[in-house]
């Protein structure tokens, strides 16, 4: 068969693509930055797309063409810089199914989400709800596929935080900890994709493991999975996560999607639950998904790193933002270092212009879309500095606290950033 799969470069949807492909079947993946998919996933015809932007019929035409199946696997928590809820989860989806009904009526299978429940008025749960109502009523064969939390050999979003908080050190601070959580492995969902490709089920169901764990439990369990001693748990009160959780949303009005965001913690108060009913699909239960990958020393990096990657960027605004706006507090003072080189008013020009160019890339490393283009020009920045001052003053390289051996821990940092920046 043809099957079209939205998200298709994301944690769910590249799996559920390389199942398909495994099946046999002609697999064609959408994404806003499908490239390394790509070179990743060879087989998988590939196509430029943003559902954000795909909000009428007519935008689906050329691309639902021949496809037999529609897998959507793209989604996001929160609106912000990179996402809008609203038209990427509920408006394309409804251009979609007005598409799709008026050409070769495909089969949609939608991955969503349990909307019911204290979140349920959430944009996320709503536009989600929305979309899947719409799906249900347009008399266009579906699946409505509900995971609980999917576990898989990777990780993104919920599943890496609970990686970073297993391997914090000494004790293991969390909110809601007696939450109660259902899982699921990521292969699971894949399979159930398979069986709806394939005619064997329809309709809608939720899937998840028999086994209830509260968010203790499964910490633990990933604390062990990454080989790390057992640490106690550190019940934290509801209103200490109030200013992490501001600080996430905001980062997420700045393009970065923390799963620290207040959607996710309006869910995890009331915890991950399903209404299972007898689907006749394989579960899998957490130690079951764990063991059957084991981790390796990139894990137990990667849940190290995962906590530290936010701080390590904001550190890095901070100091830039610093370097440029202290100096302009003393401009004389400060450009008197270039005055034996030039006038006085070029010195000042040259002082003005490099404490602008820091506190710009000090502001652009903040936003999602600019950080890769600000951490580099970091490095420039920095490289130029070391060259100029290596030429005009030699002697700043005696002082050991001084302007230019700082600048190497900064471009040693900003090498960190840039090889933790990819989300997925």
């Amino acid at each position: 068969m043809n099957i079209l799969i939205l998200g298709a470069t994301g944690f769910i949807g590249s799996v559920v693509a390389a199942r398909l492909v495994a099946d046999g079947h002609a697999v064609t993946g959408i994404g806003r930055n499908p490239a390394r998919a790509r070179l990743k996933q060879p087989a998988i015809d590939w196509q430029r797309a943003d559902l954000s932007r795909m909000t009428k019929p007519a935008d689906w035409d050329a691309i639902l063409k021949d496809q037999h199946v529609v897998v959507n696997c793209a989604g996001a928590l929160q609106d912000g810089l990179s996402d809008d809820l609203s038209a990427t989860q509920a408006e394309a989806m409804l251009a979609l199914y007005s598409a799709a009904i008026g050409s070769s009526r495909p089969l949609i299978v939608q991955i969503s989400a349990r909307t019911a429940g204290a979140a349920g008025d959430l944009p996320f749960l709503a536009t989600k709800r929305r979309a899947d109502e719409a799906l249900a009523a347009s008399g266009l064969p579906y699946l409505i596929l509900r995971p609980a939390l999917v576990l898989g050999r990777n990780a993104h979003g919920g599943s890496a935080l609970l990686r970073a908080l297993a391997a914090f050190p000494l004790v293991l601070p969390l909110v809601h900890a007696e939450s109660p959580v259902e899982t699921l492995s990521l292969d699971d969902v894949a399979e159930a994709v398979s069986r709806a490709v394939s005619g064997g089920i329809s309709g809608d169901i939720d899937l998840a493991a028999a086994e209830v764990l509260t968010l203790a439990d499964l910490v633990r369990l990933h604390r062990q999975w990454l080989g790390l001693a057992p640490a106690r748990v550190f019940a934290l009160p509801r209103w200490l996560a109030s200013p992490v959780t501001w600080l996430a949303d905001l980062s997420g009005l700045l393009g970065w999607r923390s799963p620290l965001r207040s959607t996710a913690m309006t869910i995890m108060s009331e915890g991950v639950r399903s209404l299972k009913a007898e689907s006749g699909l394989a579960t899998t239960p957490a130690a079951a998904t764990l063991s059957a990958n084991p981790s390796g020393v990139q894990d137990l990096w990667f849940a190290r790193l995962y906590l530290l990657k936010p701080l390590v960027i904001s550190g890095l605004s901070a100091f830039w933002l610093l370097s440029g706006l202290i100096p302009l507090l003393t401009l004389e003072k400060t450009s008197a270092h270039f005055l034996p080189f030039m006038p006085q008013a070029a010195a000042t020009a040259l002082t003005l212009a490099t404490c602008l160019i820091d506190i710009a890339l000090g502001a652009a490393v903040l936003l999602r879309p600019l950080a890769k283009r600000a951490l580099l020009g970091m490095l420039a920045v920095s490289f130029a500095y070391l060259a100029g001052a290596s030429l005009l003053e030699p002697a700043l390289w005696l002082d050991p606290l001084g302007p230019l051996v700082k600048v190497l821990p900064s471009i040693l940092l900003t090498l960190t950033a840039l090889s933790t920046l990819d989300e997925r």
